[in-house]
């Protein structure tokens, strides 16, 4: 299949937005995969697809050996240019262990669009001592992103705990009453710590990107991502 036929690449949002078009992978096929990120690879751009599962991503690997597969986020890079210099920092906490696949796939975007990233995983409400041990880390940021399920309390007590823009990623881990994370959107939507912004559930990326746009802002920085 031709890529016309299924997919018109937005080569053009680099100037734009300053980043590479970023390829959602599930629901899509390897092949298709492939011929989104050849077209972005061709223009010169860096290319990277979100949820894309270990059996595309070998598909994918066999045809085009540069990419480089990151299974703890879901993500697979391929690049033909050189990431942009590091600047400012965005801190990725997360609550518990297994809310690290959303929180690394907003952490390694952020990498890419070149901020410095610094990780504090493990810190939920349910031993809030060891949030409190690292508060340094989170008030030396520009930005903060905080990942959560279950509940979904997370955000709430560092809002009000810091002063940074502060982005809440909801994720679908939880019991049944969880309801896949809607239980935990709704809790951060419905904070009583005022300035949260809160996106999608397991949108990593999304919060990625919003994160960076303001960090971009914060320190000045007009540099061109290439991730």
């Amino acid at each position: 299949m031709n890529l016309e036929e299924y997919a018109v690449p937005d080569l053009d949002r680099m100037n734009r937005r300053g980043m590479s078009e970023v390829i959602y992978g599930a629901g899509k096929s390897a092949a298709q995969i492939i011929g989104i990120i050849e077209a972005l690879n061709q223009a010169g751009q860096n290319a990277c697809a979100t949820r894309v599962a270990p059996e595309q991503a070998a598909e994918i690997r066999a045809s085009l050996p540069a990419a480089v597969y990151r299974a703890e986020a879901g993500l697979l890079t391929c690049d033909v240019t050189l990431l942009p210099e590091k600047y400012g920092c965005v801190t990725v906490i997360c609550a518990g262990t297994s809310d690290i696949k959303v929180a690394e796939e907003a952490a390694i975007t952020v990498e890419r669009l070149g901020v410095n990233v610094n990780r504090v995983y493990d810190v939920g409400v349910a031993g809030l001592h060891r949030l409190l041990s690292r508060l340094d880390q989170l008030k030396n940021s520009d930005v903060l992103i905080v990942v959560a399920g279950m509940e979904g309390a997370l955000p709430s007590v560092v809002g009000g705990l810091t002063d940074q823009p502060l982005i809440a990623v909801p994720t679908s881990v939880g019991y049944g009453a969880s309801f896949g994370g809607i239980a935990a959107l709704l809790g951060m939507l419905n904070s009583c710590t005022a300035g949260i912004t809160v996106v999608n559930i397991d949108n990593g990326f999304g919060a990625a990107v919003a994160a960076s746009l303001i960090v971009r802002r914060l320190t000045g920085m007009n540099a061109t991502a290439k991730g």
